[in-house]
């Protein structure tokens, strides 16, 4: 029978689950948890899970360091919930929005030891889930007459989550745009359930020769709304000019806003730069990388289309080496120094200091 939902397809389940508060079963080898995301954890549903064992908070070392919180391992660190600790204390620990009004959250009793496997696992499905990267996780021996008898979602996982990069072309059509009549748009759909991703094809360009390309990532604010906080706007219309003037050319609009961690993080993050963090400060705080984008998503794409060569428009060395390393040939890396202003100028001095951006 082929109806059961593959691994790929649960994953997918479990992040939607974790969105809306939902528990979820983790088993790997002879260990099984029970995992809830710290960001939509209920007090109800926390009393629930007190019930079948001891609680551990599950948080990043990039939000463990800023805790003062020991992490005996570089994927995660646990902490130990306090018996008297509700949902309040969690998210105090979990979002950095008052560290700077109540520094002292600890002392934290951390876990050393043991297998955290599960544990880092359960923080991957959240950012995936775009959620703060925190976890309630409680090992259970139970598990699956728990999962039969409220309906949870499990998931039987080997050592990692293996990333499911395949997409499916779903329509393409003629779109004119202001830069060019001979537009035409891409809808590309993941097979892991996230967001679709688009390709923007101006004239025919050739699949024999280098592309100009653009791969970029989604910005509300900077693309939708015009906000001089960072140059994502100036880049993607200039971007699609060029390629007007030329004739031809592929902009891949890829769904990976606030550098990958979703608009609702990136927020997080706008508001503790309003605190005078940077914005690769304020990313660790919130416990992410300074930057969580796959761009292995773009290489798919312009393969799926033909392209296995780019002159690709890009400040960001790490663009350039990532598609190298997923066989897409860059022939030139063509700078887009554009819409540097007041409000922006320590965001890109951050980029180029920081991250390795050609500005």
């Amino acid at each position: 029978m082929t109806l059961a939902p593959n691994q790929t397809e649960l994953l997918a389940r479990a992040r939607a689950d974790l969105r809306m508060g939902v528990p979820v079963v983790l088993t790997r080898g002879r260990r099984t948890v029970l995992v809830a995301a710290a960001e939509t954890l209920s007090s109800g549903r926390l009393a629930d899970m007190r019930t079948l064992g001891a609680p551990v908070l599950s948080i990043t070392p990039r939000r463990a360091d800023t805790l003062k919180a020991r992490a005996y391992s570089d994927q995660v660190a646990r902490i130990e919930l306090p018996r008297d600790a509700g949902c309040d204390w969690i998210a105090t620990v979990a979002d950095p929005a008052d560290d700077l009004t109540h520094p002292m959250k600890g002392p934290f009793r951390t876990v050393r030891g043991g297998d955290d496997t599960l544990e880092a696992l359960s923080i991957t499905l959240c950012k995936t889930a775009r959620l703060l990267p925190a976890t309630l996780v409680i090992d259970v021996s139970n598990a699956p007459q728990i999962a039969s008898q409220d309906n949870l979602t499990t998931i039987s996982l080997d050592d990692a989550i293996v990333d499911d990069l395949s997409l499916s072309a779903v329509i393409h059509a003629r779109l004119p745009l202001s830069v060019s009549d001979a537009g035409r748009l891409h809808i590309f759909r993941p097979n892991d359930g996230s967001e679709e991703h688009y390709a923007v094809e101006i004239g025919r360009p050739s699949r024999d020769e280098p592309v100009l390309a653009r791969l970029h990532s989604a910005c509300f604010t900077g693309d939708v709304l015009g906000s001089l906080k960072c140059d994502c706007g100036p880049q993607l219309h200039t971007a699609l000019a060029r390629m007007g003037e030329e004739g031809r050319g592929i902009l891949l609009y890829l769904n990976q806003e606030g550098r990958g961690i979703g608009l609702a993080n990136k927020m997080r993050a706008y508001s503790l730069q309003d605190q005078g963090f940077d914005t690769v400060e304020a990313n660790h705080r919130l416990g992410f990388e300074d930057d969580e984008r796959d761009f292995r998503i773009g290489s798919e794409i312009l393969k799926s289309l033909g392209f296995s060569s780019v002159r690709l428009m890009t400040n960001n060395p790490r663009k350039v080496a990532m598609m190298e390393g997923a066989g897409i040939h860059v022939a030139e890396r063509v700078p887009l120094k554009v819409g540097k202003g007041t409000h922006n100028a320590d965001y890109l001095a951050t980029k180029a200091a920081k991250s390795g951006h050609l500005l």
